[in-house]
């Protein structure tokens, strides 16, 4: 079983950057996407055997996340339960008999860490939401967490240090999620590699491999051994940031 998530950085604008065909190429069982964008009925997407759940930002253009699945789950959940959250559109949960799945796009801390403190509340919030689930079923969570957890995760860690994405706080909110009984499927994998998911529009970034790993597929840890890989698609365009998936067994 293949799973998928990417941040689109705007649903309609990669829709024209070739979406469609990079969706039916990668033949994900779940593609979950973020930064999508948009409200419902602004784009025209329905590929044929996939059910689609969509939970968007009260703010037009802004936020926003969606799940394309072949297989009908047994409930959805929009958001974690608290409206300072939930009002911009960041998680989705679908719940299956052995799993939930939640595809979330985290908060960015901005410039100056301008946003922090709304930042660490997300992720106290977050990591209760998480744990809470997976005291019932094991949990697949992926999206883009807006986090280079190790400095193997980004090309410039010491330029970097306390920048938005790489502040202490957030590196230790991550790593309060993994000791909660949580596995970060790629690094686990593949503890050496450098891989990256995300570079920015400037300074021709992407072409001089100037990136950062902030899109991750993390599992409970007794799912852990049903992954057989987790992989970056660095070579596929449409975005600043590139599709991140894992296979299960």
């Amino acid at each position: 079983m293949k799973l998928i998530s990417w941040n689109v950085n705007g649903f309609r604008a990669c829709l024209e950057k070739g979406f469609a065909d990079i969706f039916a190429a990668l033949d994900a069982d779940f593609f979950c996407i973020q930064e999508t964008k948009m409200q419902p009925g602004q784009a025209e997407f329905a590929p044929d055997g996939y059910l689609q759940y969509w939970f968007s930002a009260e703010k037009k253009g802004y936020s926003g996340t969606a799940i394309f699945t072949r297989h009908e789950p047994l409930s959805v959940t929009y958001g974690i339960g608290l409206p300072e959250f939930d009002s911009e559109g960041r998680a989705i949960t679908l719940e299956y008999p052995d799993f939930f799945l939640v595809n979330v796009y985290t908060p960015n801390a901005q410039r100056e860490l301008a946003r922090l403190d709304y930042r660490m509340a997300w992720e106290d919030a977050l990591r209760g939401y998480l744990t809470a689930l997976d005291a019932r079923k094991p949990v697949i969570y992926c999206g883009d967490l807006n986090v280079a957890h190790e400095e193997i995760d980004l090309k410039n860690p010491k330029t970097n240090h306390e920048s938005a994405g790489f502040s202490d706080a957030e590196r230790a909110k991550f790593t309060d999620l993994l000791a909660a009984g949580f596995t970060d499927t790629f690094r686990a994998l593949y503890p050496d590699r450098i891989a990256y998911s995300w570079w920015s529009y400037m300074f021709r970034s992407r072409e001089r491999n100037t990136g950062w790993r902030i899109d991750y597929f993390v599992v409970s840890n007794r799912l852990f051994p049903r992954v057989a890989d987790s992989f970056i698609l660095a070579d596929i365009p449409g975005s600043d940031h590139c599709p991140v998936g894992i296979e299960l067994r």
